[in-house]
């Protein structure tokens, strides 16, 4: 969005010293023209409520549209809270730091979906939100959000939802840890995969694995030892077929038996 759009928002918009932070900073980064009415993950992000009239207003919601390269960092453990983050195209991993400084992964997000949802209630983020692969994400102001929120209530209700999903994904990994073999665990991981593929459009048997080996290992507490030979058991038995990061679940049946679904 322009500097002239930003200062022309509706009236549901933030306050404009808000959006001149935002406009300010978004000088020195990459960015796109955004257009939800055209985009293919709509109907799994937040403006799939927004009726097809009101599609212009939530383009002006969005403050623009973020591109990182491999590696590069959305947003750092500490950063004031200030917009939640739609994955446009990649992905990203949430890394937090152990009291001794090793890192742990604490989640993947693939498109359509929100990051940064952890740091509404604390106003400042505790985690870091680092590409995957070369991404794209729509930066979405919060102050402009609730405000647009009370303009349609089936948008709230579509964040609250999306809460909710994040807090269950979390529970759920609170469970792998717990009391989950490692089979388990990766039998569980790539059923969540084939899932989530499933509800962007994208085949669940065929994808991409976006991590790495070790980053999955990181997310379900096992080493990339483990990590590795559970997937090539898996491999041998017939549940799947794996190529470097390409995977293909040929036995849903097993690994659901494996996971205990």
């Amino acid at each position: 969005m322009s500097m002239s759009a930003a200062l022309h928002q509706p009236a549901w918009a933030f306050p404009r010293n808000d959006a001149f932070s935002f406009v300010s900073r978004a000088v020195a980064q990459s960015r796109a023209a955004v257009n939800c009415s055209g985009c293919y993950h709509r109907k799994v992000c937040l403006a799939n409520v927004v009726p097809d009239r009101e599609l212009g207003m939530f383009d002006e919601l969005i403050s623009m549209r973020r591109k990182l390269s491999r590696g590069a960092t959305l947003y750092r453990a500490g950063d004031r809270f200030e917009a939640l983050y739609v994955v446009h195209s990649g992905g990203f991993k949430t890394v937090g730091r152990l009291t001794h400084g090793e890192e742990k992964i604490t989640g993947f997000h693939l498109p359509g979906e929100l990051v940064g949802l952890d740091a509404i209630d604390s106003a400042k983020h505790s985690y870091e939100a680092v590409a995957l692969e070369d991404s794209e994400a729509c930066v979405i102001p919060f102050a402009r959000l609730e405000a647009a929120g009370q303009k349609f209530p089936e948008l709230r209700h579509q964040l609250f939802r999306l809460l909710s999903r994040d807090i269950s994904r979390d529970q759920g990994l609170m469970l792998l840890l717990g009391v989950m073999t490692a089979e388990q665990r990766l039998a569980t991981f790539l059923l969540n995969l084939s899932r989530r593929y499933q509800r962007l459009g994208f085949s669940p048997e065929r994808f991409v694995l976006r991590m790495t080996r070790e980053e999955i290992g990181s997310y379900l507490g096992l080493t990339l030892e483990t990590v590795s030979r559970t997937l090539s058991r898996f491999q041998r038995e017939g549940h799947l077929a794996v190529r470097q990061r390409d995977i293909e679940l040929k036995n849903m049946g097993a690994l659901m038996e494996t996971a205990g679904c």
